[in-house]
């Protein structure tokens, strides 16, 4: 069981290249707050009896996907899920809170039904579940599913295991419409699997499943289907599937429209768009506050910007150093230049698991979570970096920390310099080096050409599998523990321990959810005493739409029932 962690990769580009429109921040910094003033989501809420039937949704996009199979690693995307999500089913759907419950739409029931020798999980699916292609979902397509994700047949682009390598066998129950989810070892978060599930078809073979989904959609089965993509004009158009057995979608089209930058705004107020996602982009804040007819929404989003140190790097392979980096940063200090003009609270995150608003956060942080100066200095002190003239000195040589940045994101170097000034002040230099977008993550993040850098980690429903490989001890191909022979994988803090380990599997294996929580989160503390990822906030998603739009904004964990989207009456 892996992490989707490339898929977090890809969303950070994304997000942090959009924010190229700011033109500067505001006046306005962000307020002051505790994690209850985060709000979980913000889409305007209205009863679907409230919402006008008709009407056409122009939605922006920051970047127009070429695959559109989210279950390849090239797919995986916000845009692509935007999409999707109006089209494909889903076994279970995720409230604002992130709590997890059955998609009756396409699942009537769905319970484990054995636990010896091995866990199994019997799904009764909805027999009026149908593909656009008429023909009915059934067990095959969760099977096939399965065959495809659970990484035995490497031509398949899949993530390393995404769970489905934790199942022995999916096959037919009673009927085409019960599946038998058999499991090899146990998998508590087996609510994530078959959420989008895609038809037979798309998972039959190799080809299939990397090449079918390019610049196509597939057989669907939503409220709503695909009447045309074009890949010239960067659109895709949805329309209202009079087939689909659920509500009736209030809308009769959406369009999807990828623009960049200050395109989106400049399509809004010429009525061409009624909603895009302003990113961390101060000047669309403002903007959209001072826009009439718009309504800025904002919820914490899915995701976590974060610092992380690498620690085969030869400064940082004493603990004693990450612990000194991790207190001498002021956390505050960097988030408010994160923040600045977004009128969003700082709030320090303290879990590299949970986000504020989860059932399973705590503050996990101790000491490691205070800023203090002082004892950085004591830190470094005792490993040997004793404070010279300014600056930290060993054997004659300065401490100085590398710190990559992507060249075309202002917010990531205003970060950067908030991060040198706390710890300049300490004695400890940092270099500053902008590097392309492109290059980013290939050549200098996977690798480990940096000393510390920051982007963003997933916060999920299912927060094992979301962050799982980026924890675990590094892999020894030949056997031995030599660190140059280590596979690192999702691990870019190059450091772990077998008792991290053992908390993550006991996590990730345990069905109940607050024993779940409680392994968890002993891992969490485990992981603060390493200090190779330093949290930082919980991202907040800036969505500006339509003041008469209902049920659509900033979603957070939501997920979005697509009928009940729609403009107020």
């Amino acid at each position: 069981m892996q992490a989707r962690w490339l898929a977090t990769l890809i969303t950070l580009i994304v997000v942090e290249t959009a924010t190229a429109c700011s033109g500067g921040p505001s006046a306005d910094g962000p307020g002051s707050g505790s994690p209850a003033s985060i709000r979980a989501y913000d889409i305007n809420p209205v009863a679907r009896d409230k919402v006008k039937d008709g009407g056409t949704l122009n939605w922006g996009l920051t970047d127009f996907p070429t695959q559109w199979n989210v279950n390849h690693m090239n797919g995986d995307t916000v845009e692509a899920w935007s999409v999707i999500g109006a089209l494909m089913p889903t076994a279970f759907r995720s409230d604002e809170k992130g709590r997890i419950s059955l998609d009756r739409d396409y699942v009537i029931r769905a319970k484990v039904t054995e636990r010896v020798p091995h866990e199994v999980v019997t799904y009764t699916l909805n027999p009026k579940a149908r593909w656009s292609n008429g023909k009915p979902i059934t067990w095959r397509d969760y099977a096939a599913q399965w065959k495809a994700m659970n990484g035995r047949d490497k031509a398949y682009g899949v993530f390393a295991g995404s769970g489905y390598d934790s199942l022995r066998s999916v096959t037919k129950g009673s009927d085409d419409h019960q599946v038998v989810v058999t499991f090899a070892e146990p998998y508590g978060e087996w609510r994530s699997l078959f959420s989008p599930l895609y038809p037979h078809s798309v998972n039959a073979s190799a080809d299939a499943f990397n090449s079918g989904s390019v610049d196509h959609i597939p057989a669907t089965a939503g409220p709503f289907k695909v009447s045309s993509l074009d890949t010239n004009a960067k659109t895709v158009t949805l329309v209202r599937d009079d087939a689909w057995w659920g509500n009736r979608a209030k809308l009769d089209r959406i369009v999807f429209r990828a623009l960049q930058g200050n395109a989106l705004v400049n399509a809004y107020s010429g009525g061409d768009l009624d909603l895009f996602d302003a990113g961390l982009s101060a000047t669309a804040y403002d903007w959209g506050k001072g826009e009439p007819t718009a309504a800025v929404r904002q919820a914490g989003g899915r995701d976590f910007r974060q610092i992380t140190l690498n620690a085969e790097t030869e400064p940082l392979s004493d603990v004693r150093v990450r612990q000194a980096i991790a207190v001498g940063i002021d956390r505050k200090a960097v988030i408010a230049a994160d923040l600045e003009g977004l009128g969003w609270p700082a709030v320090p995150l303290n879990s590299h698991f949970y986000v504020h608003g989860q059932g399973g956060y705590q503050d996990n942080a101790g000491w490691l979570g205070v800023y203090d100066p002082v004892r950085a200095g004591k830190l470094l002190d005792e490993a040997g970096w004793p404070l010279t003239a300014g600056t930290r000195k060993k054997n004659g040589k300065e401490l100085t920390l590398r710190y990559p940045i992507p060249s075309d994101a202002p917010v990531a170097r205003a970060e950067a310099e908030a991060v040198r000034t706390s710890l300049e002040r300490v004695g400890v230099k940092v270099a500053i080096e902008p590097v392309s977008s492109a290059d980013f993550f290939d050549k200098y993040i996977v690798p480990g050409e940096f000393d510390l850098t920051a982007f963003a980690y997933a916060a999920s429903p299912y927060p094992v599998s979301a962050n799982y490989g980026v924890y675990l001890n590094g892999t020894a191909p030949s056997g031995d523990d030599k660190k140059d022979d280590k596979k690192w994988d999702a691990n870019l803090g190059r450091t772990g321990t077998p008792k991290i380990d053992s908390a993550l599997f006991a996590a990730g294996a345990q069905f109940n959810q607050k024993k779940a929580a409680t392994e968890l989160n002993a891992a969490d503390r485990l992981i603060w005493q390493q200090a190779t990822v330093v949290p930082l906030f919980q991202r907040p998603q800036t969505v500006i739409v339509r003041s008469t739009l209902a049920n659509i904004g900033a979603t957070g964990f939501y997920d979005l029932k697509y009928a009940d989207i729609g403009f107020t009456r």
